[in-house]
């Protein structure tokens, strides 16, 4: 087993989930099973129940857990489906430590940070490598070197080099340079206190990877490893990029791989890193544009659809399309004239999901005009329930129907609590959550976008669901149910997983989150199918224009 630590300093959110993704992608072209973990120092068991303005999306795995969203980057980039194991909190490691010692595990011993909260991390990325039969395990970090809430596991991974070895273990520091455009001049002087941050507390990293707005020149990198005491080739520059998928070429081109095989001691391999090239190049000269309106509600914090931006682009990447992502606050949408305004001049609409009553109504709204307008329209989760919503108000004739999430007195509560969640009280992880199978109904538009599979699977998160007592009301207005849950209802057919229209050129609608399962090397079905319809309607509008 090889274990390759990243930590992060200066400032948060300098993109360690890209460089860890990244890396992993490296190696994985070089043939290496490789897994990735992710520790967040947070208290909280998971990321489930935090806000998506503060904390950005929360990515599910296939297994069921409620994850940062670096898991999903781990996903994409290393094209594996990951596990609840792969992410580690705070909360998870006192509570299990704690566990431990009401059971007597621990017998008569004070149960101290050292060394039973340590043996608790450590055991979790051994066991992780162990599980996943991993040869390389990257374990990311999360936080700033500093913060007082890391220290815990900067010690843990300081004492898994007297474990396992040096020659099994490598440190690797991303850390802000920043650039001053007054003077034109890169500043290395936060890069220096940084490190010696990290050597404070015992680490002396490896590799050093200079996050810019541009490529550190090579004196610039003499300088950084002059004063942190690294090899002048172990200095790289992550700077920013037009996509994220060009980052493993650029790491890769300035000989990251290389040195990595280096210091752990692997066999020099050429890497394939074929599919990053096609992608990025599809990316930077794409034979189409099409615009796609999101409508959602946490629109000033696009990491919060961080999954659904990735599964619109791979999207385009499969229909050689840039995918200009149109975003739009459906808090404005309250009259027909701020649909026309929001909508004018866009390929398709996609309601995401969401919880909350806040924007529930502009939402409706969209789902409508996507409907009377003949948009392509794609419901995601909620998105889907809206359009449930809104087919059985205007079509159904079933006034005020709603859902007793948003209106607990409504006369048609055509989406419900499902029956398993009446006496849930809690609200981490108690969803219904992680990958479920959906049955496709032959002939629909459905069964053309899964290439006549009939039953797939898909992640979800969600309580609530179109309640089964209005299915027959609903089909008899003319809503197709083209995907049901297998054997969880008493109608025979499931629980709904999919709606569309029958005489609409693109309106589907899926309970579940496709987009959690899609990666540039394999695009997801719903989102490859939604993209190409939006390039059907640009050419029908532009015909429909020059005629």
């Amino acid at each position: 087993m090889r274990y390759i630590f990243v930590t992060g300093g200066v400032v948060s959110s300098l993109g360690k989930g890209i460089v860890t993704s990244s890396l992993g992608a490296i190696l994985r072209g070089r043939g290496y099973r490789v897994s990735a973990l992710k520790i967040d120092p947070y208290v909280n068991l998971d990321a489930g129940t935090m806000r998506p303005y503060e904390h950005g999306e929360v990515f599910v795995t296939a297994d069921g857990a409620e994850t940062d969203l670096d898991i999903g980057h781990y996903e994409r980039f290393l094209d594996r489906d990951l596990a609840r194991m792969n992410n580690v909190t705070t909360g998870q490691v006192y509570l299990s430590v704690i566990q431990k010692e009401r059971r007597g595990d621990y017998l008569s011993q004070t149960v101290q940070v050292i060394p039973h909260i340590t043996d608790e991390i450590k055991e979790r990325i051994r066991s992780l490598a162990h599980e996943q039969a991993a040869e390389i395990v990257i374990v990311e970090v999360g936080g700033t070197v500093g913060d007082i809430e890391s220290l815990p596991f900067l010690e843990a991974i300081r004492q898994m080099r007297f474990d396992e070895g040096v020659e099994n273990t490598l440190y690797i520091h991303l850390t802000l340079v920043p650039y001053l455009k007054t003077s034109g001049e890169f500043k290395t002087k936060p890069t220096q206190h940084s490190v010696a941050m990290l050597r404070s507390v015992g680490i002396q990293p490896d590799l050093i990877v200079l996050r810019s707005e541009r490529d550190v020149p090579q004196e610039v990198r003499r300088k950084v490893a002059l004063f942190t005491n690294v090899e002048v080739d172990a200095v790289f520059t992550s700077y920013d990029v037009g996509f994220i998928y060009e980052v493993p070429l650029i790491l890769e081109e300035q000989g990251l791989g290389k040195k990595v095989e280096t210091k752990l001691g692997l066999e020099p391999v050429i890497p394939n890193l074929g599919v990053w090239r096609d992608a990025v190049e599809t990316l930077r000269s794409p034979e189409h544009r099409v615009r796609v309106a999101v409508a959602g509600k946490y629109v000033k914090m696009p990491d919060a659809y961080l999954s659904l931006m990735e599964a619109l682009r791979h999207g385009g990447i499969k229909n050689k399309a840039d995918v200009e992502i149109v975003w739009v606050d459906v808090e404005d949408l309250a009259t027909h004239e701020d649909l026309e305004r929001a909508f004018s001049g866009v390929d398709a609409i996609l309601v995401p999901g969401g919880f909350g009553v806040r924007g529930i109504e502009g939402k409706v709204r969209a789902a409508q005009y996507a409907r009377e307008q003949g948009i392509p329209y794609l419901g995601i989760c909620l998105g889907m329930q809206v359009a449930v919503i809104e087919f059985a108000r205007n079509v159904a004739g079933l006034e005020r129907a709603n859902s007793t999430e948003f209106d607990p007195y409504t006369p048609h509560p055509v989406i419900d609590l499902m029956p398993e969640q009446l006496e849930v009280k809690e609200l981490g992880g108690t969803m219904r959550l992680g990958d479920w199978p959906m049955r496709v109904r032959e002939g629909t538009l459905l069964s053309r976008v899964y290439e006549g599979k009939s039953l797939v699977s898909e992640r979800h998160r969600h309580r609530y669901e179109v309640n089964p007592a209005y299915v027959e009301r609903l089909e008899g207005a003319g809503l197709v149910i083209s995907g049901v849950t297998p054997g969880l209802q008493g109608r025979g057919e499931g629980l709904v997983e999919a709606i569309e229209l029958p005489d609409h050129p693109f309106f589907l609608g899926v309970q579940s989150h496709p987009e959690f399962k899609s990666r540039p090397m394999r695009p997801s079905p719903p989102f490859v199918s939604f993209i190409a319809a939006a390039l059907d309607f640009q050419r029908q509008r532009r015909f429909l224009a020059s005629s």
